[in-house]
């Protein structure tokens, strides 16, 4: 069966991370993915290390598979004619170049684009998008996150604004345009072939992650309060120690949950009876007082032998892993969660699966991320032989 993106072409015209994980996803899918970089430095991440491995930033090496790489200079006249035939031969063109008045001067606006090749589905990544009082800024992960409201928020209660140590807008603008693209091309196979334009920014797609917060302000008028691993509706929803003092978390959304955990803990003629604690609105407004007489009970055995009861009681928990525990889960393996894949210089180059799982149609890792401009020659002669009609007729 035909990848379900097969015969799609991607001109990548990004670099980090949220543009290059957008195209990385429609190349697991089949896109044929053409990451366009500058010669002699290439996409930015490319020198975000340590870790290196040799001559690769570990960086680079997460959002890069299945893609091909040709150095472009397209401010010289000649490579700017390159650059032209490729979008003209491209269904989708990723850019990730805030500035409307430097994409006009070098005809790689949207509007211009689009009128030389109507079937072309533009896809824009930026900070704030072209629209609005910070159009034009630069945008980084960490800005999003403050200026989203995220960072107000997260931390433990008397410390400071967080920064999540993942770049979360980057990857949710990454997936949001995903998502947005497949939807555009779907679009045009319905419409009579015209594309579309996606004007996606990292503060647009990070505000979603506002979700129930949002929902609490917008239509209750109650700001978020910092709650750390807690949470601030649900009790007890974070973690607790054993007696070996390592960590473990349990997630109670339950009442019925709740009275199990009473009878595992051998607390219903106490706290069961105790009227502070006799719902989940009462526990949320008295957790002060709950967590620890529930945390005496769990300084009595080893984390493991809480996990076992728990799961045996069927109240959900978990250990908190590490990062070498997480990637070497028995269940990482039987999901197939990690990519290997064979790079020419480096071996065996490894990263996150992608998490989409079809019945009948198959994610394809066939590409190591690229070596700088290592498919340019192939490239060329392909659109040198090739008459291709391109987006604007065929």
């Amino acid at each position: 069966m035909p990848a379900i993106l097969e015969g799609v072409r991607v001109v990548e015209l990004a670099e980090a991370l949220a543009g290059p994980y957008c195209a990385m996803l429609l190349g697991d899918l089949g896109a044929d993915v053409i990451k366009v970089e500058r010669p002699g430095f290439g996409d930015q991440s490319r020198s975000w290390g340590p870790p290196f491995v040799g001559t690769e930033s570990a960086y680079f090496l997460a959002a890069n598979r299945n893609k091909r790489s040709i150095a472009l200079n397209y401010d010289d006249p000649s490579d700017r004619d390159v650059l032209a035939r490729l979008i003209r031969s491209a269904d989708v063109l990723l850019c990730n170049q805030p500035s409307l008045k430097s994409l006009r001067l070098r005809g790689l606006d949207p509007a211009s684009l689009r009128l030389r090749f109507p079937r072309l589905v533009y896809c824009s990544i930026t900070g704030y998008g072209f629209t609005g009082p910070k159009s034009g800024k630069p945008g980084y992960d960490i800005l999003a996150q403050a200026e989203a409201g995220v960072m107000s928020f997260t931390g433990e209660p008397n410390g400071l604004p967080m920064r999540f140590p993942v770049a979360l807008a980057d990857i949710t603008t990454g997936i949001y345009a995903f998502s947005g693209i497949l939807g555009a091309l779907y679009a045009r196979e319905r419409n009579g072939g015209t594309g579309d334009f996606l004007d996606m920014s990292l503060f647009d797609s990070q505000l979603t992650w506002l979700a129930n917060v949002g929902s609490n302000y917008l239509n209750a008028g109650v700001p978020p309060e910092r709650w750390g691993n807690s949470h601030p509706s649900i009790v007890p929803y974070q973690p607790f120690q054993g007696s070996d003092s390592r960590f473990f978390v349990v997630g109670v959304g339950t009442q019925a949950m709740w009275l199990r955990l009473l009878h595992l803990l051998d607390l219903e003629a106490t706290v069961g009876n105790d009227p502070r604690f006799v719902d989940n609105s009462a526990r949320v407004l008295n957790r002060e007082q709950l967590i620890p007489l529930l945390q005496a009970k769990f300084d009595d055995l080893p984390s493991a032998a809480w996990l076992a009861k728990l799961a045996a009681a069927e109240i959900p928990s978990s250990a908190i892993q590490t990062v070498a525990e997480a990637l070497s889960d028995p269940q990482c393996a039987a999901r197939s969660l990690i990519v290997e894949i064979e790079h020419p210089i480096l071996g065996i180059t490894r990263s996150i699966a992608n998490p989409i799982r079809y019945e009948r149609q198959a994610i394809q890792y066939r590409l190591p991320p690229p070596q700088l401009g290592e498919h340019t020659r192939v490239i060329l002669e392909e659109l040198q032989a090739t008459s291709l009609p391109g987006c604007g007729s065929r």
